[in-house]
């Protein structure tokens, strides 16, 4: 079974993550609807048995944009990991399990939107769209959203690196090997950092670049008049 060195700089990005065996085909995201300082025990703990149970990397994801170009990232440059199990609630304000379930069966627009996504703001300005092309080819999501039994997720991952097909709920899962093209390596770009500020389609876009024309205009009148009122 083909195995690969991911990138020298793997995992590429920070994050809450734990960091297990490089060779394991799966990661593991559960979803955080918490601040940072009232995450409960029992979402570190699922993060934990994500680790234990063999995963290549095992963490919180909160957001439908900038959490989810993160976790893209990281699992490009590791060609071993072919599966990313969801677990955990679904987050009522990001949706952030439906933006990555709707990124893999859809991908995303001329505008950078994950189509068909429920979230306010699931848009990926950040990444080349080679990322997001091999992350959709190189990885199949285990949708678990709305499950917390650390038993189930133990089972999800251990799966995942059988060499037999095994089944699981409704997937056969087993490690395929690593994926055929090399690791991608490279970390976001942090050229947009409120995707909720970005114009969202082509008329809101030019009403804000006439703003932006305007303002520049007004600026250009405001220093002329104070020129010739200068003795």
């Amino acid at each position: 079974m083909l195995k690969v060195e991911p990138t020298s700089d793997y995992p590429p990005e920070e994050g809450r993550y734990l960091r297990g065996n490089d060779y394991s085909p799966v990661a593991v995201a559960v979803i955080l609807i918490y601040e940072q300082e009232k995450i409960p025990p029992d979402i570190e703990n699922l993060v934990r048995v994500g680790l234990e149970s063999g995963a290549a990397l095992s963490g919180t994801i909160q957001t439908e944009n900038i959490g989810i170009e993160k976790l893209i990232c990281n699992i490009v440059a590791n060609p071993n990991i072919r599966y990313l199990v969801l677990f955990g609630p679904e987050s009522p304000g990001h949706y952030t399990g439906d933006a990555l379930l709707m990124l893999i069966e859809n991908g995303v627009d001329e505008r950078r939107r994950i189509i068909g996504a429920q979230a306010r703001t699931p848009y990926l300005f950040n990444l080349p769209m080679k990322f997001i092309a091999r992350f959709r080819q190189q990885v199949r999501i285990i949708n678990l959203l709305d499950e917390g039994d650390p038993e189930l997720l133990r089972r999800a991952v251990q799966c995942c690196f059988q060499e037999e097909p095994t089944s699981f709920r409704d997937y056969t899962l087993f490690d395929p090997g690593a994926y055929p093209e090399g690791p991608l390596s490279g970390q976001i770009t942090w050229r947009v950092t409120r995707p909720q500020a970005e114009p969202k389609d082509e008329g809101e876009r030019q009403q804000k670049e006439r703003l932006r024309d305007l303002m520049a205009r007004m600026k250009r009148a405001a220093e002329k008049k104070r020129q010739r009122e200068q003795p």
